[in-house]
């Protein structure tokens, strides 16, 4: 009896940990799309995924954590930016990624752009919100930086 309240548990738990996780566009015409639809800022995340160690600091001790899961589902539209060394990418990510760098002037890793997305005859605006990166101190102090920006 035992091993099959065990196995349920284990079950449940595993519906719960997948309902917690977060969607991360790396498109951003389709963040775009959805922050239009749901008038939500985007959340734009330029990282060196399999290399930067600030990154995967930020990643752990923020990013994949409860805390920041509930925020960002209730406050932004994530997408993720990355500048891997030996994930592979499309030519088009790839393409879209280095564009939106230099329009940021992005020159480190990890920079957190919280900003709205906005298309005209054609062209793709950004109205800034605020910037960020690694902030010490885990969720708590993190989510602090940003509700400051989004209070703005």
């Amino acid at each position: 009896m035992k091993k099959i309240i065990v196995a349920l548990l284990l079950f449940a738990g595993s519906f719960a940990a997948e309902a917690q996780e977060l969607v991360w566009e790396t498109n951003v015409t389709k963040a775009m799309e959805i922050s239009n639809k749901t008038k939500k800022p985007l959340l734009l995340f330029f990282t060196g995924s399999d290399w930067c160690g600030w990154c995967i600091r930020l990643q752990k001790e923020v990013l994949k954590t409860p805390q920041f899961a509930a925020w960002a589902k209730e406050n932004v539209v994530l997408v993720e930016l990355d500048y891997p060394r030996k994930a592979p990418q499309t030519d088009a990510i790839k393409n879209q990624n280095s564009e939106l760098q230099m329009a940021f002037g992005i020159q480190g890793f990890p920079t957190i752009i919280l900003a709205n997305g906005s298309t005209k005859e054609g062209k793709v605006n950004f109205e800034g919100i605020g910037s960020t990166g690694y902030v010490a101190g885990g969720p708590d102090a993190w989510l602090a930086v940003a509700n400051g920006f989004l209070k703005k």
